[in-house]
């Protein structure tokens, strides 16, 4: 897939952040506004405004009512809800993949092992390294194993871009929650060739469980991540009522 195959939100987005990230905006500036943009990608307010939530969920702008879209002052951060998958737009983190290795394989043979399936059940397995925005380093490691039965083209799609969760609500795959556990992990050599640390550096280590509307497991992802590349947050409203 090229750039122009994107969506134009997506393309839009990328321009932006590529302000951001080569230091053409610097923290504290003013983003074009909406109207703005729209005029200057020829687009609809609707576009614009999905971009910049990107972005803002990205920890990269922040948007004030009112008051407009502003750089922000670290512009490494990443939103823990759009990983464990609350947040159903746009991949869970941004930047292109590096695919190792996709297969499909009996679960018994399987790097994670899925609940309820027996050994001899297929699943797709893909293991990737996740870039950064500019290609030009590992951010993190992705192996994710999915019943085949939940994903049996998954290997036909574009695996540079898509993700676990996009390509299952793609399908009409009915996500019903997932759980995502933050560990710390001492890297082995492997992983520290490929983030240019010391083996047995800290580390986090993410595990994601994602059930469908019956139960089912659909998907279990695994990621490895430095702890000195971004920082993660949670932020939630607490104007509604507590259910």
């Amino acid at each position: 897939m090229t750039e122009r195959d994107l969506p134009l939100y997506e393309q839009i987005r990328r321009e932006l952040e590529g302000n951001i990230r080569d230091g053409r905006w610097q923290p504290g500036t003013r983003v074009p506004t909406e109207a703005e943009l729209g005029e200057q990608f020829g687009v609809s307010r609707i576009t614009v405004q999905r971009a910049l939530r990107e972005l803002a969920d990205a920890g990269l702008v922040v948007r004030y009512r009112r008051h407009g879209t502003f750089v922000a002052q670290t512009t490494d951060e990443e939103n823990l809800l759009r990983s464990a998958g609350v947040l159903t737009s746009g991949p869970e983190t941004h930047g292109d993949h590096r695919v190792i290795s996709a297969k499909v394989l009996p679960s018994g043979g399987a790097a994670l092992r899925l609940p309820g399936l027996d050994d001899n059940d297929a699943v797709v397995q893909l293991d990737r390294h996740k870039l950064s925005p500019d290609g030009s380093r590992v951010t993190s490691t992705e192996l994710a194993v999915l019943p085949f039965r939940f994903a049996p083209d998954l290997l036909d799609q574009d695996l540079v871009t898509i993700t676990s969760h996009m390509y299952l609500r793609d399908r009409g795959v009915p996500l019903l929650r997932s759980r995502l556990y933050v560990e710390p992990y001492a890297l082995d050599e492997e992983h520290a060739g490929l983030f240019g640390l010391k083996p047995g550096t800290a580390v986090f280590r993410w595990l994601r469980v994602t059930w469908a509307e019956n139960d089912e497991v659909v998907e279990h992802l695994r990621i490895i991540l430095p702890t000195d590349t971004s920082r993660f947050y949670v932020e939630t409203s607490l104007q509604g009522p507590l259910r």
